[in-house]
C-alpha cells in the first residue's frame, strides 16, 4: 500500500517546474558566527549580476536551493539566495537558536560580500516561522536577545552579527513547527514506550468517535474536539517533561564532574560521571499524524482535500516513520517541536517585526488552514505595512495537480509577490 501523498510521486513539489531562463548560480560554502558551515546556492540574473535586490528562501531542514519561486524573481532582475542550514534533510538536532544563526550567515553575505542593498526573507511552510524569528530577534538590541534556548543551553545571538532584512514574505506559513505538532500528535498514545498503548477514548481514528471510512469526511462532536485537543497538550507537556529530564541528568552529571570529590573517584567511575554527562538521547515520538483537521472540514473550512500533506491516508501514516518530529534530541524537541515551549512561534515574533510584511495563503492546502493559522498569523502583524492574500485553488507548495507540469498557482502567487517587491524596494 502506497501511504505517501501523489503531491511527491513526481519528486519534491517545492522545486521549480522550469529552469530559470539566461541566469547564472553560484554554489557556497557559508560560514556562521559559531563555526558552522551550510551549504547555499546563489542564483543572479545574467543581465544583472549584481542584482541590488535579493530573497533568501531557506527551511529548517527541507532544500529550497530550487524553490519554485526562483525562475519568476529572477526574470524580475531579483538575486535569490536558497540555503539549507546545518541540518539538512534532517532535523534531530535542530534548535532554531542556532538555526538562525545560518539565517544570519545568509544575509550578512549577501549585505557584505555581494553589495545587496534590499534583502527579503522569503519563508515558505515552516521557513515561515524560521525567517519569522530570525527577523524578531534581529531587531533587537544584541543585549536583548534570547540568552538560552527552552532547554537551558546558552545561545550566541549576543554576540552574532544578525542584520535584519527589509521585508518578510510568508508563504502557506504555519504558526510554528511546535504549533503544528501540537494540531497533530496523536493524544491517545498513553506509554511513549509502546506506541501501540492507546486510549480509545481520545482517538481521533475510533468510529466510535465517528471516523469514517476514509475519505468520507468526518464530523466530529464538540465534546469531543475539546477533550482531544486538551489530551494534544498533555502529551506535549509530558513530552517537554521528558525532555527536561534527560537534560537535567546530563547537567548533574557534568556538575559531579566539577567537583573536588571527582578526582578522587577511581579512573572507571570517572568515566562513568563523564560519558553521562557527554550522553547525547534522542526521543522517539510515535504518532505524529493526527489532526482532525485531515478528516473533518467542517470544524475549520477550507477547499482542501481530505488528508494531510504527506497521506491520504493519515489513519495509517501515523504508525509509519514519516511525520513530524519523530525523532529528536530533548534540546531539539524544547526548541523546535514543543508547542509549549518553542521559541519558534510567528505569531508571537510578528510582534517584533515592523518591517512589510506580506501573507500569502493557499486556499487549498491539507496543512495550514484559514481560521486556525491564517487569520492569527495576519491579526499578530503590527507593521503598518501589511498585505494579505489568498489564492484560492492553490495547494501548501503552490504545486499543479498530480500529473500536470505547468504550475499556475505558483505564477498567480509571483504575479503578487513580485510586484510588491518592486513597489516597495526598486
Amino acid at each position: 500500500m502506497i501511504l505517501i501523498s501523489k503531491t511527491y510521486w513526481g519528486g519534491a513539489p517545492f522545486n521549480f517546474r522550469r529552469k530559470p531562463k539566461s541566469a547564472s548560480v553560484e554554489s557556497l560554502v557559508l560560514r556562521t558566527d559559531d563555526f558552522r558551515e551550510l551549504r547555499a546556492l546563489y542564483w543572479t540574473p545574467q543581465a544583472t549580476p549584481r542584482p541590488k535586490v535579493a530573497v533568501v528562501c531557506m527551511h529548517p531542514r527541507v532544500d529550497f536551493t530550487h524553490h519554485y519561486s526562483f525562475p519568476r524573481l529572477l526574470e524580475a532582475g531579483i538575486g535569490c539566495l536558497g540555503a539549507n542550514t546545518r541540518n539538512p534533510n534532517n532535523d534531530v538536532s535542530t534548535v532554531h537558536e542556532d538555526i538562525i544563526l545560518d539565517v544570519a550567515a545568509c544575509v550578512n553575505f549577501l549585505r557584505t560580500r555581494r553589495e545587496v542593498e534590499t534583502i527579503i526573507l522569503l519563508g515558505n511552510s515552516g521557513g515561515g516561522s524560521l525567517s519569522a524569528f530570525y527577523q524578531a530577534q534581529a531587531n533587537l538590541a544584541a543585549g536583548d536577545r534570547i540568552t538560552h534556548t527552552p532547554g537551558g543551553a546558552p545561545t550566541k545571538l549576543a554576540v552574532a552579527k544578525m542584520p535584519p532584512a527589509d521585508g518578510v514574505v510568508l508563504v502557506a506559513a504555519h504558526r510554528g513547527q511546535g504549533a503544528v505538532l501540537t494540531e497533530c500528535i496523536d493524544p491517545s498514545v498513553i506509554d511513549e514506550h509502546n506506541p501501540h498503548a492507546t486510549d480509545p477514548a481520545v482517538d481521533m481514528y475510533n468510529p466510535d468517535n465517528g471516523f469514517r471510512e476514509p475519505p468520507t469526511w468526518c464530523e466530529y462532536d464538540t465534546g469531543f474536539v475539546t477533550k482531544f485537543r486538551a489530551a494534544q497538550e498533555d502529551r506535549v507537556a509530558r513530552l517537554d517533561k521528558m525532555a527536561h529530564g534527560l537534560i537535567a541528568g546530563a547537567g548533574d552529571a557534568e556538575d559531579e564532574s566539577r567537583a573536588e570529590e571527582f578526582s578522587g573517584l577511581s579512573l572507571y567511575d570517572q568515566q562513568q560521571v563523564l560519558k553521562q554527562s557527554v550522553f547525547e538521547p534522542i526521543m522517539v515520538v510515535y504518532r505524529t499524524m493526527a489532526n482532525l483537521h485531515y478528516v473533518d472540514n467542517h470544524l475549520d473550512p477550507s477547499a482542501r482535500d481530505y488528508g494531510s500533506l504527506l497521506s491520504e491516508r493519515p489513519d495509517l501514516m501515523n504508525m509509519k516513520l514519516l511525520g513530524f518530529g519523530r525523532m529528536c534530541t530533548p534540546h531539539a524537541w524544547l526548541s523546535t517541536w514543543s508547542g509549549l515551549s518553542s521559541n519558534a512561534d510567528v505569531v508571537a515574533n510578528l510582534a517584533g517585526i515592523h518591517q512589510p510584511v506580506m501573507i500569502a495563503q493557499a486556499g487549498c492546502d491539507r496543512e495550514i488552514y484559514p481560521d486556525t493559522d491564517a487569520k492569527p498569523i495576519f491579526d499578530a502583524v503590527v507593521a503598518e505595512d501589511k498585505t494579505f492574500m489568498t489564492f484560492d485553488k492553490a495547494r501548501h507548495y503552490f504545486e499543479p495537480a498530480f500529473g500536470q507540469k505547468d504550475a499556475p498557482d505558483v505564477e498567480a502567487l509571483m504575479d503578487a509577490v513580485i510586484p510588491w517587491i518592486q513597489e516597495r524596494f526598486s
